[in-house]
């Protein structure tokens, strides 16, 4: 039985004995750091059954519960709050006991419990990964390890995006200006040569464009009648009826950027236990299509397209198959999230990391899964959040004017270099370790800086801000962690031994360290219901906070009683691991030394 549930317990057996009354639940807080106190009970609530004042209420609750329970040692009363102070005892024999578990905080999948599915990345093989991906990723992959942390089974997976407009769009052009030219001969990664025969596409789309317009067309008629777009949705119904060359060129170009987006997702540390195509799966999907326009389900329009009638829900008309017979980003949808099922029978939800822009994308899919009666669909869920801006303004990948992803992971741990260098912390340092320490932290500081924002908000991101040495900031949560390692390589004695609690008088420092160390499995399991990279990285921080806390008021090693010695080394092993615990979550690493 945990604190909370003890409290509880005696909580209920007071209110009974002193008001013969009886209560359901027990609303508790953390206490506010301007009052004496561990653990607050709002005692406000008691009124609706209780007939009196909140503070007399709360000082005879406060007084039977130091009668009555011994981690109990003293109370105080602020209005409707009753602040409870906990036996130094009880801290320090948590602690032991949290001391003796190698992966605190972290629980074990348990056997017939549904897995969770987690999709991130899913980028369209036209372009390479760029900054916004950088975040989907990020955030992705910390959501299925945080899933995993807190005691499920997880699946990591992506789609992607191989097929359609835009993909016969950097087909077409490669083939009229590209004179051949591949990965090999340029000495460019795949994505990176495909997404500049996307953008070549583009510039001499609008050239067309303009020259339609001059010739008396109406912009909008110039923007579908450039030859170069007829010629692209030729190509793209030439790939959908299976022309032999078409399609060889697509295979061609598309493993071009596989191989360029795999060396990305390696130096970005993230990894996926499945891929999906949406060249496989829009079939399935155009299948469960026609078979819902035999249920009632979908609708045809005069031209031959397919649609669903949302209005009852609350949406509007959806379009799952174009006049043409090709299908749309819903008919491939559909088709994926069933063959996933069909796959993966165990897995009990699907979480979707895609941003907010689309929004309605999910709830339209959804809700058509729901109607196509599959029961799992209830348990879908869209990880939506903000965009990535940057000082100079939005991205635009058609224009070129996009963060490319590769680039940004050199620029950070350049910039970390030049931060390092000016600090003057790399002596002793050979060639190697000081290239792969850079990394480390230029690596651990963009993380950080994405991650410790809500995923539903906006982010303006500034490189060199994220690269700081103090304050809420990934080098300065790794430059604690490689601290205490530091702390413990000099502990030249046994300090496994566990300490007399009964015996040892906590400091207020300490006392904090242990209260923001126990939180930590809770913490986990917040996160992971919340979808929340950022509830762990802000728990992080604060964590450090109260150990740097600790570190600059009180000796460690220098501690003259033996037993705060060892308790003292203890704790610092202690945080130290659940900053490396929590940081693994998040996909940072932790140097020993920096």
């Amino acid at each position: 039985m945990n604190i909370q549930e003890t409290i509880n317990k005696a909580i209920r057996a007071g209110l009974q004995e002193i008001y013969n009354v009886d209560i359901e639940n027990v609303e508790f807080q953390a206490t506010r750091k301007d009052f004496e106190g561990d653990i607050t009970v709002v005692v406000f609530p008691f009124l609706k059954v209780i007939k009196g004042n909140p503070v007399e209420i709360g000082t005879k609750l406060g007084t039977y519960l130091t009668e009555n329970v011994t981690e109990i040692t003293k109370f105080n009363v602020v209005k409707g709050f009753l602040n409870l102070v906990l036996s130094d005892a009880y801290f320090i024999e948590n602690f032991e006991t949290s001391y003796q578990i190698d992966n605190f905080g972290i629980k074990e999948p348990e056997s017939g419990q549904k897995s969770v599915m987690v999709e991130y990345s899913s980028p369209n093989t036209n372009k390479p990964l760029h900054l916004g991906h950088i975040r989907n990723n990020l955030l992705g992959y910390s959501v299925a390890e945080i899933i995993k942390a807190s005691g499920k089974k997880v699946y990591k997976t992506q789609i992607i995006n191989d097929r359609g407009i835009h993909i016969c769009k950097s087909m077409l052009a490669w083939q009229k200006w590209g004179n051949g030219e591949t990965p090999e001969s340029t000495s460019l990664k795949g994505d990176k040569l495909v997404g500049n025969y996307y953008v070549k596409f583009d510039q001499e789309y609008k050239k067309e464009i303009l020259d339609l317009v001059s010739k008396g067309y109406a912009e909008d008629d110039a923007k579908k009648q450039a030859p170069l777009l007829l010629e692209a949705q030729e190509m793209l119904q030439k790939w959908e009826a299976n022309d032999k060359a078409v399609v060889d060129l697509w295979k061609e170009m598309n493993q071009w950027v596989y191989d360029g987006f795999e060396q990305t997702y390696k130096a970005l540390g993230v990894d996926f236990d499945k891929n999906y195509y949406e060249s496989d799966t829009y079939l399935l999907g155009k299948d469960i299509v026609s078979e819902g326009l035999e249920k009632g389900v979908f609708y045809k329009k005069d031209d031959g397209s397919v649609w669903i009638d949302l209005t009852d829900d609350g949406l509007d008309e959806k379009i799952v198959l174009r006049s043409d017979g090709t299908a749309v980003y819903m008919t491939q949808d559909i088709g994926t999230a069933i063959q996933r099922i069909k796959d993966y029978p165990d897995v009990g939800g699907l979480v979707y990391t895609v941003g907010n822009e689309q929004d309605y994308h999910f709830k339209v899919l959804f809700l058509i899964l729901k109607k196509l009666g599959f029961d799992w669909a209830k348990n879908l869920y869209h990880l939506s959040y903000g965009m990535v801006d940057l000082p100079s303004g939005k991205m635009k990948s058609r224009e070129g004017t996009v963060v490319d992803a590769d680039d940004l992971l050199l620029d950070m741990t350049n910039t970390a270099r030049e931060i390092s260098e000016d600090l003057g912390k790399l002596e002793g340092y050979t060639d190697g370790e000081k290239a792969s320490l850079f990394k480390t932290i230029g690596l651990g500081a963009l993380k950080y800086h994405i991650l410790k924002v809500d995923p539903k908000k906006r982010i303006l991101f500034d490189p060199k801000e994220s690269i700081d040495f103090q304050g809420n900031t990934g080098p300065f949560i790794q430059y604690t962690y490689a601290r205490i390692q530091s702390i413990l390589r000099k502990a030249d004695f046994d300090y496994a031994l566990v300490s007399n609690g009964n015996e040892t008088v906590l400091e207020d420092k300490e006392k904090s360290v242990l209260k923001q160390l126990a939180l930590f499995p809770e913490v986990v399991q917040q996160a992971a219901e919340n979808y929340s990279p950022a509830v762990i990285a802000n728990y992080t921080y604060d964590l450090v906070k109260e150990y740097n806390s600790f570190y600059q008021s009180i000796p460690i090693l220098a501690a003259e009683d033996e037993q705060e010695k060892i308790f003292r080394v203890q704790l610092s092993k202690k945080t130290s691991e659940v900053i490396k615990s929590a940081f693994d979550m998040l996909g940072i690493e932790v140097p020993e030394r920096m």
